[in-house]
């Protein structure tokens, strides 16, 4: 059993690094470590490598967001849930471009393999509430959906934030009967 003082340790240092790798992609171990108000051995012995540190930060965010869509869903309609999870997501993966910085091409293709399973699981949660509820197009695709979101975080680090009307775009598209 892991000591409530060690995880708080362990979640501390997570947002210290989500914080500082955002910020500048090349911050240091001893950077986070100072950040988060540890000690270098505390960081290490959590995380053995800039690398591992990296990536759990982005499986952090991930689990964090792909676990807000049952309270979505519990509170919203289908389609509206779907939009506010795909801005959180967007948000969230303008924060891993810093992140992507920290890493390199073989961390890369780790974290692509690590989340791309539960967040394409996420969004097919999503679509099969508004499927049955007779919101969403029987034939949507939640991998095709994704990709799509790519293109709105791009959007939206342009001067003209074009990522809302996009978005509006993309989910009229999901839409059983689109409005005019």
């Amino acid at each position: 059993m892991v000591r409530s003082d060690a995880r708080e340790n362990r979640a501390r240092i997570l947002v210290a690094a989500r914080e500082a790798f955002t910020e500048d992609g090349a911050t240091s171990m001893n950077q986070v470590a100072q950040r988060a108000g540890v000690g270098a051995g505390t960081l290490y012995r959590n995380f053995p490598t800039r690398e591992a540190l990296v990536l759990a930060v982005y499986q952090d965010e991930v689990e964090r967001i792909v676990g807000t869509v049952p309270g979505l869903l519990a509170e919203l309609p289908p389609l509206e849930a779907l939009r506010h999870w795909t801005i959180g997501l967007v948000e969230a993966m303008r924060r891993k471009h810093g992140l992507g910085d920290a890493l390199g091409p073989t961390a890369h293709q780790a974290i692509t393999e690590q989340t791309y399973g539960p967040v394409v699981a996420a969004i097919t949660d999503l679509f099969d509430a508004g499927k049955q509820d007779g919101s969403i197009r029987d034939d949507a695709d939640a991998g095709v959906f994704l990709q799509l979101t790519g293109a709105l975080w791009r959007a939206a680090t342009s001067p003209t934030d074009r990522a809302p009307r996009m978005l509006d775009l993309i989910l009229d598209g999901l839409r059983t009967q689109p409005q005019r």
